[in-house]
């Protein structure tokens, strides 16, 4: 067998320069490690900030609420009869005294003057009532007629005296009759639409109902509050964070469903004393003046309720609480420039803020925006324009509390 020309390496010789490369490597690596790297200091994160101060800050108390008519009417026949027309225009406002609906008044006509004949015939009667006891009662002096011819004749006086009476009574029967022919509204309010048509034959009774008129002005808005959160408000009062108005004189403000804020304010006139067994919560209704008649019966609102505040209160923005493991924390600036993590309570919105109702103290600066990039112990740089305190921009107009209101 031929063999190769290049020549044999031993298994010594290259074993020997395995290692010696090996050696050498090594060395290499540890003379690398043994030089110093220069790693260039973070420079420091720029961040806004607040100060946290305490203050008496305005709270409003917002609801779902529904607007009601202070005084809604149904119109209904007094008197049966048909229906000949209708005389006002549906859905339009109809003010005191005015005409709706016009029954048939031919048949009250005749009855009238049914009762006025018989009145008159009663009147007859005790005039010859009247005339006979005019000649008895000389005759009965002189003995001419008997006891018994006077005492008839008074009787007969005085029975006719109460027929006549009684007709009367009657002819007053018809005109009212005549009167309820004509139904009139009897308040300034929004008509609905007729219930009964021309030539429907209407009864005093249930089939009398015409139609409704709902005063707008003043209008009633009513909201409910529950147990549970009457309950909670009483407990903030008596630890001092929530105090409400002298007398509870809250003011009202409404708005509409498009953001819209009704101009007129108003107050709560009545709070249901107990509460509801099927919904848990009691009602307070708020009346409120409506002039221009923009708010109807039967809107959905909401109802802001004005007149608490929260003695001392700490607020911050919301972007400046973040959320953790161990809840809600917010970002301190210690007095070495430095970030350190605290756990707070919040409690309720106000705005874009939020208060916090205990892990913060007055003076303490807080990092708003840039709060989610900062970390423990990194160093930090606050951008000129700050805000000097928290809440200082908020006004008894801008807040909001996302919550109920108790009664006490």
């Amino acid at each position: 067998m031929a063999y190769s020309s290049f020549p044999v390496m031993s298994v010594s010789l290259l074993w020997r320069r395995f290692r010696f490369a090996g050696v050498v490597a090594i060395a290499a690596f540890l003379f690398g490690c043994s030089k110093e790297v220069n790693v260039p200091p973070a420079a420091p994160l720029e961040v806004t900030a607040i100060t946290a101060a305490p203050k008496d800050t305005p709270v409003n108390f917002e609801f779902v609420a529904q607007t009601l008519s202070s005084r809604e009417v149904e119109i209904r026949a007094r008197v049966d009869g048909f229906l000949d027309k209708r005389l006002y225009t549906e859905g339009e406002m109809v003010r005191v005294g005015q005409p709706m609906f016009q029954m048939d008044r031919k048949p009250f006509e005749a009855a009238l003057l049914s009762a006025q004949g018989q009145l008159e015939q009663q009147k007859a009667r005790l005039a010859v009532a009247k005339a006979n006891l005019v000649r008895v009662k000389p005759l009965a002096a002189k003995n001419a007629v008997s006891k018994k011819d006077l005492d008839d004749a008074v009787g007969a006086e005085n029975e006719a005296q109460a027929a006549v009476i009684a007709a009367e009574g009657a002819v007053r029967t018809a005109k009212l009759n005549l009167g309820y022919t004509t139904i009139y509204s009897p308040l300034k309010g929004l008509s609905s639409f007729a219930k009964k048509q021309e030539g429907s034959y209407v009864t005093a009774g249930e089939s009398g109902f015409l139609t409704t008129v709902s005063q707008v002005d003043p209008m009633w808005v009513n909201f409910s509050v529950s147990e549970n959160e009457q309950l909670s408000y009483r407990e903030q009062i008596a630890k001092g964070q929530l105090k409400f108005p002298a007398n509870k004189e809250f003011l009202i403000e409404v708005i509409l469903a498009d953001g819209t804020v009704f101009p007129h304010r108003g107050r709560i006139n009545f709070a249901e004393p107990s509460f509801n067994r099927e919904t848990g919560t009691f009602l307070v209704r708020t009346e409120l003046p409506n002039p221009e008649g923009v708010l109807r019966p039967g809107q959905f609102v909401r109802a802001k309720v004005l007149g608490s505040t929260r003695p001392g209160a700490i607020l911050i923005p919301q972007r400046a609480v973040l959320q953790g493991a161990k809840g809600h924390y917010v970002w301190v600036i210690g007095e070495d420039g430095k970030a350190k993590q605290r756990v707070v309570d919040v409690g309720d919105w106000s705005g874009d803020n939020w208060f916090i109702s205990s892990g913060l103290r007055a003076g303490e600066r807080v990092v708003v925006d840039g709060a989610m990039r900062v970390a423990a112990g990194a160093p930090l740089k606050i951008k000129a324009g700050s805000a000097a305190s928290a809440g200082e921009k908020i006004s008894a107009s801008q807040s909001a509390e996302k919550t109920r209101l108790p009664q006490q």
